[in-house]
């Protein structure tokens, strides 16, 4: 049984997986005609997740769900890569940058689309806190950045997949040209990993968003 990943169209936590599989050299396939909505909500699938989300991976030991553990599971596969570094402080340092991505940038980048995509009811003290919270990450990994290539070693590591795939999110839709500029060594390393070529077969040209998306007007 190959390895099988449950999801719509590609977002990105799928493209971790996916980018992790490019640098390991396994095959993913990605179930055709899955729709959000319905493909997610029947019995079968609430046995693999019983919260309906995706991705969900099917292997032949089982089932995974949770992005970055599907990641971390794909990034194991081969032992002969180096994702999870060369040593255990390697291996540390990759886990901490993991959970920054998470939940430093990802969270309140999340917070952030949410409320001008009109998923949450918008509140403009919210707003204010996700995008102060999300400039603070960035300025911290700014100045790291400054002295490091990578987030780890010197190569590319799972850490520097999950980051890019979590940031793309807010390049591709949120962040605009005007507000990245604040963090122009973030900058440097998103574009320098995302035309990576193993980066760039996954998810292909990106453009960086001209505009935030206006405030709902239903609030």
């Amino acid at each position: 049984m190959a390895l099988i990943m449950h999801v719509g169209k590609p977002n990105k936590n799928a493209l971790k997986v996916l980018i992790a599989a490019a640098y390991v050299g396994v095959e993913v396939k990605c179930t055709e005609n899955f729709e959000m909505g319905v493909s997610n909500k029947t019995p079968d699938f609430l046995k693999m997740n019983p919260l309906g989300k995706v991705p969900v991976l099917e292997t032949p030991d089982g089932v995974i769900f949770e992005s970055n553990a599907i990641a971390r599971y794909v990034a194991r596969l081969k032992t002969d890569t180096c994702l999870f570094g060369s040593s255990p402080i390697e291996y540390g340092q990759i886990e901490q940058w993991i959970d920054f991505a998470s939940l430093e940038i990802d969270l309140n980048l999340l917070a952030w689309l949410r409320l001008r995509l009109g998923l949450d009811n918008y509140v403009s003290l919210i707003e204010e806190a996700s995008i102060a919270a999300l400039k603070r990450a960035l300025s911290a990994l700014n100045t790291y950045l400054a002295t490091h290539t990578f987030l780890v070693g010197d190569g590319v590591t799972l850490a520097d997949i999950i980051m890019i795939c979590n940031l793309y999110a807010g390049f591709r839709i949120m962040m605009t040209k005007t507000f990245t500029s604040e963090f122009p060594n973030v900058e440097r390393y998103f574009w320098a990993m995302i035309n990576q070529p193993n980066f760039s077969k996954i998810i292909g040209e990106l453009k960086q968003t001209e505009v935030v998306p206006p405030i709902p007007t239903s609030h």
